[in-house]
């Protein structure tokens, strides 16, 4: 048996969705926690499987986890140990990887299997590990686990080849024990590297700079516990959007930091949207618009977010003209396009860039989706669509939108799961 979602298109959506927590900072703050020498208190957390899967990795290394509520979360990892993580959870998630810099961190020694998650071309850890042996770790690969291990880590300057968030963090992770000082130079800037540094700075750690190129980190003998509470989901709020720009009467997406998103609202103010701007909100009427092809080009934070590439395909194919996305960060992230066009789309890729030609009416159909994002442009293609679209393979889906179905249906959407 399989679970699969299913969409009656050609609903308009009307009233107010919130937005959860971040799943990138989610995902990076739960191992940054087993750093402390007390419970730390995570608010806001995403109610998505990865943080079941991360919650099921810190049991395995004797941590206690205990959900205080469906958004709190308490990690305290004043029992743990040092266990070689090679559970085949590991490879289901990629975020295991920050356990690397983590345990490396607080025990100079971590085993890890090769870390798993969506495919979306070649993801390589190079710059991680790189990092690791700046400060001072030899790394062995053995029978499909890595093997780190330093006698004592030692501040030093680190250039990042390319300006890798999940590097930028894992060298965060180990450097904030480490003795002197570190510097990582060409450093990834995204808001979730800001949210895990403000959690290491409320345990005691001293990290400068972040959300700059250039984070110097002060080694600290100890870190304590604290309370912390997440920032929203950029790339929830952003799907929301989108999909607010494909199928709204009037919708209003709350509990956002429209400074995260401002390349993805610009550019549907240029393609035509009719967007209202507030603080800590925005708000989208739709139906009265012909939407403009445009051309968008994937960029490291602040420019425009891989992530939101595959949801804003969906929309582009309703756009009049010819739309050209070039992808520079997964030059391999296109798959979505092919199950776009099952439906009526018409998407010719050349990688790394895939042509849009619109508009062109969608129709309800079988479709499956091949990772996280393309489960969210193919859940906009549905509301869009003709008839009932049936979307496979949805674990991909339940991995980063928090009740996505239930958030849906509250504005009006007809959209239901079914075991076939």
């Amino acid at each position: 048996m399989e679970e699969v979602i299913k969409i009656e298109g050609g609903h308009k959506l009307e009233g107010n969705v919130r937005i959860s927590g971040s799943k990138n900072a989610t995902v990076a703050l739960i191992p940054a926690a087993i750093l402390a020498d007390g419970p730390v208190t995570i608010c806001g957390v995403p109610n998505i499987s990865d943080v079941n899967s991360l919650s099921v990795l810190l049991r395995d290394l004797g941590v206690n986890v205990i959900s205080k509520s469906s958004e709190n979360l308490v990690i305290d990892p004043t029992h743990m140990e040092n266990r070689p993580m090679v559970q085949e959870a590991v490879t289901k998630l990629r975020a295991s990887y920050y356990f690397m810099g983590a345990l490396l961190g607080k025990y100079g020694h971590v085993e890890m299997k090769m870390p798993g998650g969506c495919y979306l071309g070649p993801r390589p850890i190079d710059l991680h590990l790189k990092g690791f042996e700046a400060l001072g770790a030899s790394v062995e690969y053995k029978q499909g686990s890595y093997i780190i291990h330093a006698d004592e880590l030692k501040g030093t300057k680190i250039f990042l080849d390319i300006s890798s968030v999940g590097a930028t963090i894992n060298i965060l992770l180990a450097a904030v024990f480490a003795k002197g000082r570190t510097t990582i130079e060409n450093a990834a800037k995204e808001p979730e590297i800001i949210d895990v540094a403000t959690l290491l700075n409320k345990m005691g750690a001293k990290i400068r700079g972040v959300g700059t190129g250039v984070i110097t980190i002060d080694g600290v003998e100890t870190l304590n516990g604290c309370f912390h509470e997440i920032i929203p989901d950029r790339i929830e709020a952003a799907t929301y959007i989108v999909l607010a720009a494909a199928a709204a009467k009037e919708v209003t997406i709350e509990n956002i930091i429209p400074q995260h998103l401002e390349s993805l609202l610009l550019k549907l103010e240029e393609i035509g949207v009719d967007i209202t701007i507030d603080v800590d909100k925005v708000t989208i009427k739709g139906g009265h618009e012909t939407l403009k092809a445009t051309d968008i080009k994937t960029l490291p934070y602040p420019g425009f977010a891989t992530d939101i590439q595959q949801p804003l395909t969906a929309l582009l194919t309703q756009a009049e003209g010819q739309s050209i996305i070039t992808e520079t960060i997964y030059t391999e992230r296109f798959k979505h396009c092919h199950e776009l066009n099952k439906m009526g789309a018409n998407i010719h890729v050349m990688t790394p860039s895939a042509m849009i030609n619109g508009a062109t009416p969608l129709m309800g159909s079988e479709v499956t989706a091949t990772d996280l994002r393309c489960g969210a442009c193919l859940v906009i293609a549905g509301l869009l669509a003709s008839g009932v679209t049936t979307i496979h393979d949805i674990y991909h889906i339940d991995r980063g939108y928090d009740h996505l179905d239930k958030k849906l249906t509250a504005l009006g959407a007809k959209i239901w799961r079914e075991e076939i």
